[in-house]
């Protein structure tokens, strides 16, 4: 990632307060896309994009911590957190969160991932200080209470179940353990079922201290919004529930690991009575921080990305085997997966696999075309553009930038790098990854003899 920045040091107020520190890391056209950020003296930074033309404003804060920071006991504390900070603070109950923002006609939600968690609302921008004040509330003074632990573990049982229910999940699930085994990256986001049955009320509060200091967030705001108003009302917020840390406060540095990929070659089943036999074929990825990622994305784009791909038209078009079939990346801190998603009857998974492998086989030793790389980096350019298209996904981006990168790059440097992909990077990347022995995981009403296949699949 790059960014291009200027820099300003506030001055210390009348009251004293240590001084923040404000940098312009993108400066748009005529203020318009300006992204700044200021870095107050705890080590809480806060991120805004500047879009004076619309009329609506996202707020979130994102925390350095995903379930990939859980212990074994600790299976899913992560999601049940997110889930507590709903819950109520010393101002606010649970309907009082949700009744402030329901009542401008905003939109409230969270989400946690592997390597981060978000909390964010969507509001007209006239109402953004009630949206800063009431997500600052829930993440600096929630109260945790024992009753509303119990409460939610049903809740979080409940949506365990759910997802159980939906193979088309619980594929991808098996395969990150297929492909990371039983580490944290492997494990299922919610936890499972004795896990969060096991986690206590101390456990919980313990994990919430230890990875919402100030040092581990990022605040993140776009729209019609002023940066230095948004910096003193998000100041204002955190100083008055006592959560700024110490004056000397370091950001927390973009998240590094070990690789923790297991051997290639490995097949997980899971007999289900299911109408579909859903299947995951792939293998290691790239981090995503690998300056490859840009041809990787190219790659995926015209292996599984849309109707013109070659797996839509070979699997799809051509031979009607299934409905939905699809590639796709996933880039973590220190490794990454390259997956193909296939859903079809139980009797075709063979005849699926075979034509996903043969493609595979044929992109990673002759390559793509010309015109199929042309087609696809115009597709990742174009999509890359329309899934900014509004402040939430804006807000994404600037806060997911920060946390893991520590910079910013704007929406004409993402397109030139992208139009910079050369036919040459893209087939070396495929070589590199497509390459390499697969791992599958399958879920269906699988026989015996088919599972014996399956097993050869990928020898």
């Amino acid at each position: 990632m790059t960014s291009r920045s200027s820099v300003t040091t506030a001055r210390p107020s009348s009251e004293g307060r240590a001084v923040a520190r404000t940098q312009t890391l993108l400066p748009g056209k005529d203020g318009i896309g300006t992204v700044r950020r200021t870095t107050l003296p705890g080590g809480l930074r806060i991120v805004t994009e500047t879009l004076p033309s619309v009329r609506s404003a996202t707020f979130g804060i994102w925390a350095h911590v995903g379930s990939r920071d859980e212990t074994p006991t600790l299976g899913g504390a992560t999601h049940y957190l997110e889930h507590l900070l709903f819950k109520g603070t010393r101002k606010r109950s649970a309907l009082d969160i949700s009744a402030a923002i329901d009542a401008v006609g905003g939109e409230m939600n969270a989400f946690t991932a592997k390597e981060y968690t978000c909390y964010y609302a969507r509001v007209l921008d006239t109402d953004l200080p009630l949206a800063i004040d009431v997500v600052c509330d829930m993440l600096t003074d929630s109260l945790i209470l024992e009753e509303d632990v119990d409460a939610e573990r049903g809740v979080i049982l409940e949506e365990i179940a759910m997802t159980e229910d939906d193979p088309g999940d619980v594929v991808h699930e098996l395969f990150a353990r297929t492909m990371f085994g039983d580490t944290p990256l492997g494990r299922p986001v919610l936890g499972t079922v004795d896990t969060v049955n096991g986690l206590t009320r101390g456990q919980i509060a313990r994990f919430y201290r230890k990875h919402y200091d100030p040092t581990h967030l990022v605040v993140a705001a776009a729209g019609n919004v002023d940066h230095a108003t948004v910096v003193r009302q998000v100041r204002r917020a955190f100083e008055k529930a006592g959560a700024l840390g110490r004056t000397d406060g370091v950001p927390v540095a973009p998240r590094t690991g070990v690789r923790t990929l297991r051997a290639a070659g490995r097949v997980e089943l899971l007999n289900r009575k299911t109408e579909q036999a859903h299947v995951v074929l792939g293998m290691p990825g790239l981090a995503r921080n690998d300056e490859r990622r840009w041809a990787l994305g190219v790659l995926n784009t015209a292996l599984g990305g849309g109707m013109s791909s070659r797996l839509f038209q070979e699997v799809r078009e051509k031979r009607g085997l299934a409905y939905s079939v699809y590639s796709y990346t996933s880039g973590f801190a220190d490794c990454g997966l390259f997956g193909v998603y296939a859903g079809c009857r139980p009797g075709q998974v063979h005849d699926v696999l075979k034509i996903c492998r043969d493609e595979l086989h044929k992109v990673a030793s002759d390559g793509l075309t010309d015109d199929e790389i042309a087609r696809a980096v115009g597709q990742l350019s174009g999509s890359t553009v329309l899934g900014l298209e509004d402040t939430g996904a804006l807000m994404n981006r600037i806060g997911k930038s920060e946390l893991c990168w520590g910079t910013q790059m704007s929406v004409d440097d993402m397109l030139d790098r992208i139009a910079a992909v050369t036919p040459d990077e893209v087939r070396e990347v495929a070589r590199d990854v497509l390459e390499q022995r697969p791992s599958l995981s399958v879920i269906g009403p699988l026989k015996d003899k088919q599972a014996d296949r399956l097993h050869q699949a990928v020898s």
